[in-house]
């Protein structure tokens, strides 16, 4: 009787969770600054774009960004918060963003144009969502509806970013608990992994799989062998899509056919298992690519969103108010 009573408390637990997550994602919409900032779809666009053609690198680092956010304790902005020494850590240090994630500077640059336009209205959480879809739009990829009216989190998770970010080392089964646990299918993980095909990755996240792993072309762990040695060279940078690294197609899926995915998580997704499928959709028919991954970043963006009278409005990225 005793487990049966447990068992109903955390169904109940589970479910109420499920209507709180449900109510947070059901307050956002597209048209949340439409009379408090409007003007704050044009403000995002035209900032990404001048990043962007300052360092076309930039796009991806911005998608990363909101990917490295949602998926520690929900897209609330908190791998923005700097570490303050003695009193705050952040999840900058975390083992997947430590000399990784980067594009702060940018956000910092749009939060100021928007504070000036619209003083302590538009959150840090929603920049990351917009700069994500201007970053893919204008690097050539799809694009979704982006709903808005995130709060900013007043807290970071250390330890949930070292264990809900996936990191290069992942195998298939771990790639499915990580996306699983934020509410995202297996077509989703398969879709937004996609996000490979622009972007660079450091010697140090590829260096295992260009020379431990069976499953790599020959030819191509050779190449990369060359710029990325058994010791050293850590910060060396490779493309994840040699190809198009700064165009937003289907090629990641391409090369992933040919034993060319750079990281050892890449290949797992073509390597005689279920994933293999979906890999082969997508590198065949680029549509279909674009229009899964647009529908799991439209589902990514909206997990555990803070709102209403939940976290607050930064005026600094960086800091809590």
């Amino acid at each position: 009787m005793a487990s049966y009573n447990i068992f109903l408390l955390l169904l109940v637990a589970s479910g109420a969770f499920m209507i709180l997550e449900a109510k947070g994602q059901l307050s956002l919409s597209p048209t949340h600054y439409s009379s408090s900032c409007p003007n704050v779809l044009s403000i995002v666009n035209k900032a990404v774009i001048e990043a962007i053609n300052k360092e076309t690198r930039i796009g991806a680092s911005l998608l990363r960004l909101h990917f490295h956010d949602c998926f520690v304790n929900g897209c609330d902005a908190s791998i923005l918060l700097d570490d303050i020494p003695g009193s705050f850590v952040g999840e900058k240090t975390a083992n997947p963003n430590n000399n990784s994630v980067r594009g702060f500077e940018v956000v910092d640059d749009i939060k100021a144009k928007l504070e000036k336009a619209c003083p302590g209205v538009v959150s840090c959480a929603d920049i990351l969502a917009l700069a994500a879809l201007d970053s893919v739009v204008y690097l050539g990829g799809p694009s979704w509806e982006v709903s808005l009216g995130r709060k900013d989190s007043t807290t970071a998770n250390l330890t949930a970013a070292n264990t809900f970010i996936p990191p290069p080392t992942s195998n298939l089964s771990g790639l499915v608990a990580n996306f699983s646990v934020q509410g995202l299918s297996f077509k989703d993980m398969v879709a937004l992994s996609g996000s490979h095909t622009i972007g660079l990755a450091r010697c140090t996240s590829f260096r295992a799989h260009i020379y431990n792993d069976s499953n790599i072309d020959s030819c191509f762990a050779k190449s990369l062998q060359q710029i990325c040695p058994k010791v050293g060279n850590n910060d060396t940078l490779a493309p994840l899509d040699r190809q198009t690294p700064t165009f937003f197609d289907n090629k990641y899926f391409k090369n992933l056919v040919k034993g060319k995915g750079l990281l050892h998580s890449d290949q797992e997704l073509f390597n005689r298992a279920a994933a293999d499928s979906l890999v082969e959709k997508y590198a065949t028919y680029q549509k279909e690519f674009f229009k899964d991954f647009a529908e799991g970043m439209v589902r990514m963006s909206r997990i555990k969103p803070l709102t209403g009278s939940e976290g607050e409005i930064r005026k600094n990225c960086r800091k809590v108010n």
